[in-house]
């Protein structure tokens, strides 16, 4: 179990790691779902369960990659609350963007589902099977005989009522179907991919090395701020239980305000005019007064004006996979 976990904290750590382990994962799954679970009917229902099953547990795990995605809870917690902030063109802009990154996240699984389904072409065939539209239809009246396609539905199941020739020569020509839109799938979502990685490279505002140095400490505060949370909530349950049990008035703890926590779990929005990595970092540095009443100065401000929200900088506060 220690094992697993270090390799689910380095696949963390790497967006790209990450993203091929669970691809990797969605595949395998995908292998044993259709060896254990997958049973054609060579009956009229063909096309449904067919379908069923290759695009239900696809949307099954996009479902599952909105749910475990932090950036879904974080744009919809208090959305309903404070819609009316959310009216504004630049917040509802930021929260365009920020879906855009959820559904670029969560549909690497459904994606990988499907193409391999399709690599391995049994679902397509019953699919296929069970339909009579015009291809399938010729590819079973090709040797001039239509006795075959009377029974076309029967074909996944190796019915000895057709022909063994007429019937591998269809089932052949399904899977390479198949595999083809397979393939295209794949090579669509890769360069697709790429495109958009490079747009977002190109209207990066900041260096490659400043990226990387945010990169690590996005991730640094997403893992500090967790412990720190469970420490304090930690403190103040013990506080309280003591309290409680020695009938003593409790120890002063302070704890941010409503206001505060609300300042540090708002969407970001980058801006040059002050280089701050996070929404927690632009609070403490912009804090206006400390705890002794003395005004406060941020550390890293820029004379530069603010500019827009770059995509290749909406790494901030990515999800990550739970342990």
């Amino acid at each position: 179990m220690d094992k697993f976990r270090v390799v689910l904290n380095i696949a963390n750590k790497q967006s790209n790691l990450g993203f091929g382990l669970l691809a990797l994962l969605t595949a395998g799954g995908e292998q044993i779902f259709s060896s254990v679970v997958f049973s054609c009917p060579c009956n009229e229902l063909n096309f449904i369960y067919g379908l069923v099953f290759l695009l239900v547990p696809g949307l099954a795990l996009l479902l599952l990659g909105y749910i475990l995605n932090k950036k879904t809870w974080k744009l919809l917690t208090g959305l309903c609350h404070g819609r009316a902030k959310l009216c504004s063109c630049k917040r509802l802009r930021a929260a365009v963007t920020v879906l855009f990154q959820i559904n670029t996240t969560a549909l690497v699984a459904p994606f990988t589902w499907i193409a391999v389904a399709l690599l391995n072409g049994n679902y397509y065939e019953c699919l296929m099977t069970g339909t009579k539209v015009s291809p399938v239809q010729h590819l079973c009246e090709r040797n001039n005989s239509k006795v075959p396609c009377e029974n076309l539905h029967r074909f996944p199941c190796r019915d000895d009522r057709v022909l063994k020739a007429d019937r591998e020569d269809v089932l052949l020509a399904l899977k390479a179907q198949s595999q083809i839109l397979g393939w295209l799938l794949i090579a669509s979502v890769m360069l697709s991919n790429l495109l958009l990685t490079c747009l977002a490279r190109c209207s990066s505002p900041i260096s490659y090395l400043q990226l990387k140095f945010w990169r690590a400490y996005a991730q640094e505060e997403g893992e500090l701020i967790e412990s720190y949370n469970a420490k304090h909530a930690k403190e103040l349950a013990q506080r309280n239980l003591q309290s409680f049990f020695n009938q003593k008035p409790a120890e002063p703890i302070i704890t941010p305000s409503n206001k505060e926590w609300e300042k540090i779990s708002s969407l970001y929005k980058f801006s040059t005019k002050g280089q701050y990595y996070s929404t927690l970092h632009r609070y403490v540095e912009t804090c206006q007064e400390s705890d002794d009443g003395m005004m406060r100065m941020a550390s890293i401000a820029s004379s530069g004006s603010a500019d827009g929200h770059p995509a290749v900088l909406q790494f901030v506060d990515d999800c990550t996979i739970p342990v």
